[in-house]
């Protein structure tokens, strides 16, 4: 049989095997070492001294200050302070820890293991969109490199003319990142019948293995390395130049200092908290072109613009944020590219393997694969808080009968699935460039809690044609050869397979089980996310095209958020590219040729 499932049942398998060991903490022990002697820069926000960034002024004493104040060790705010360091004092401040020496980051086969802790020190920061999807935000140094599926590809060259990227700058700057953490990939068993399947199903040419984003069918790069482990956007700050940069990691910023007694509001600093909640102060240099520059991701700049009182005023006032700047348009236009997959059993254990193989199609949707991620024979056993099934399947039950009872009842019955469900593999299907839009609003001014996030996936109707369209070439594949010669699957009808599937525990929307006929529907209730949201800065409306807050001085922003589509069929490649592009812009801009870069 063949079920068909979400992304976030990806999520919900993979959590399976947190019964697994992972690694010994003397292996963590070694790596400690290793890496507090290579990144020398990196320390603790509890070792900050208010008094190593002071400016003149109301704001501060009589010192100088940092020339740039980065909010978001992330994909790209690592590249960006690595590459303004090389000219001027930079202060990057990071709310999560350093991935070095996590085992759940930093080896493939503890992928799963990050996205289903929901404790307050994971990697990942758990949260459930208003639709019902379930979803994460990294909370690390590297950002949204620590817990991805690794897969690094390039935007096509039409995406870097209509943002209106310099072509040049921006072909010197992907091998930037690329000699440094990308590799290419050992090709395992589920890629290579993928690939065989997406060109037998007509998704060609075969384009070999390229970073390019080209139609048909490719094998990308990949930031694992050929024993598994994972290399992170925090891997850049060793190009940095170690004596004018300072990294705090555990340093949540609350909020953006202003000067507000201009005609414009001036930013001057940050105010954080390090890791035992003390608060801290840090300024820009008296220079009028030092900058605070967000590249907190697509959910945290929006976040802390508001916070720091440029947003709608209406929402403002609600929290009692004083008003910096009235702009109606932070928070808006968030978008997350929809994903809806199928789960194919075998009759034996997969290689594990997470996303290597590409199909670029001309219909609107990227087909992807893994695999291997479910094989436990305890798993079925664990129970998993949270993001367990246990939960899952109360989003079919009516809010007054999800009793503890029920709960029971379901893990219950859970232990009689049969094991062979839990090997296999994940055939993904995302839609390209959702035209479906959200919008983020605060809840409360806890920094530290997620904002309300709605994304209204397949509110418009082209986006579920997409969806529709790629449904059909997934059931191609599905009975490919290829994937009949490996799987358990026949040939069923799609109407008794999607039948079946939709009561998968994939995300808190209730089911439309009498509905299941309609591959429309089927989008609806089994939707999930590739976490490749983008949004709520858009240019124009929050950032200018040099992507400085509009309205205000020396702020900028660089980061997911600024993006109106999510670059190529996976943005980490172009978010890392475009820190270092907006580095080198910035200091050739302020040095010219003095620059050197």
């Amino acid at each position: 049989m063949a079920l068909l499932v979400g992304a976030s049942a990806l999520k919900l398998l993979l959590s399976l095997l947190l019964c697994l060991n992972t690694l010994t903490s003397s292996c963590q022990g070694k790596d400690q070492r290793t890496w507090e002697s290579r990144y020398p820069f990196i320390k603790r926000a509890s070792s900050f001294s208010s008094s190593e960034s002071v400016t003149p002024g109301p704001e501060g004493g009589d010192g100088e200050g940092y020339d740039y104040i980065i909010v978001g060790g992330g994909t790209a705010g690592c590249p960006l302070a690595a590459t303004l360091s090389q000219n001027y004092s930079v202060l990057l401040l990071e709310r999560g820890g350093a991935p070095f020496g996590n085992v759940n980051v930093s080896f493939m086969q503890n992928f799963h293991i990050s996205l289903a802790d929901t404790s307050s020190s994971s990697a990942s920061q758990f949260f459930v969109s208003t639709d019902g999807v379930l979803n994460s935000r990294a909370r690390v140094l590297g950002g949204g490199t620590c817990i991805n599926a690794g897969f690094y590809t390039r935007a096509s060259s039409s995406y870097i003319r209509e943002v209106g990227w310099d072509e040049k700058l921006v072909n010197e700057s992907y091998p930037w990142v690329e000699k440094q953490v990308v590799h290419k990939p050992d090709l395992a068993p589920w890629q290579q019948a993928l690939r065989d399947s997406l060109l037998e199903v007509g998704i060609s040419p075969f384009n070999g293995f390229t970073y390019d984003h080209l139609y048909g069918t490719k094998v990308g790069g990949t930031i694992f390395d050929r024993f598994g482990r994972r290399h992170t956007a925090a891997e850049l700050l060793a190009s940095a130049n170690p004596e004018k940069l300072s990294v705090l990691i555990h340093a949540t910023v609350q909020k953006i200092v202003f000067d507000t007694r201009g005609k414009r509001p001036r930013a001057t600093g940050v105010i954080f908290k390090d890791e035992k909640g003390i608060q801290h102060r840090a300024f820009l240099s008296r220079d009028t072109r030092s900058e605070i520059i967000l590249s907190s991701g697509a959910i945290g700049s929006p976040q802390l613009l508001l916070l720091s009182g440029i947003g709608p005023k209406a929402d403002l006032k609600k929290f009692n944020i004083p008003t910096v700047l009235n702009n109606p348009f932070v928070g808006k236009g968030m978008a997350d590219n929809p994903l809806n997959t199928i789960f194919i059993p075998t009759n034996g254990p997969v290689q594990q393997s997470l996303i290597q193989t590409v199909g670029i199609t001309k219909m609107g949707v990227y087909i992807e694969a893994s695999s291997g991620f479910g094989q436990s024979t305890d798993s079925i056993q664990c129970h998993h808080g949270i993001l367990s099934a246990e939960l899952g399947q109360l989003s079919t039950i009516p809010p007054k009968l999800r009793t503890q009872e029920a709960i029971q009842a379901y893990r219950k019955r859970k232990r009689d699935l049969p094991h062979e469900v839990f090997k296999g593999g994940f055939i993904l299907e995302k839609i390209a460039r959702p035209l479906s839009t959200g919008k983020i609003s605060l809840i409360n001014t806890n920094v530290d809690d997620n904002p309300s996030i709605t994304f209204n996936y397949f509110s418009h109707p082209r986006d579920l044609q997409k969806c529709v369209n790629g449904i059909r070439i997934m059931e191609k594949i599905v009975n490919s050869n290829r994937f009949t010669n490996i799987s358990q699957c026949k040939k069923e009808t799609i109407e008794k397979v999607l039948n079946m599937s939709v009561q998968a525990n994939v995300n808190l929307i209730p089911k439309q089980t009498n509905d299941t006929k309609f591959l429309e529907q089927f989008c609806r209730d089994t939707v999930v996310t590739i976490w490749h949201y983008h949004g709520g800065c858009h240019v124009g409306k929050v950032v200018g095209p040099d992507y400085k807050v509009l309205g205000v001085q020396r702020l900028r922003v660089v980061d997911g958020s600024i993006f109106r589509d999510s670059p190529g069929t996976n943005p980490q490649a172009t978010v890392m590219m475009m820190g270092r592009y907006m580095g080198v812009k910035i200091l050739r801009k302020r040095l010219g040729r003095a620059a050197g870069i």
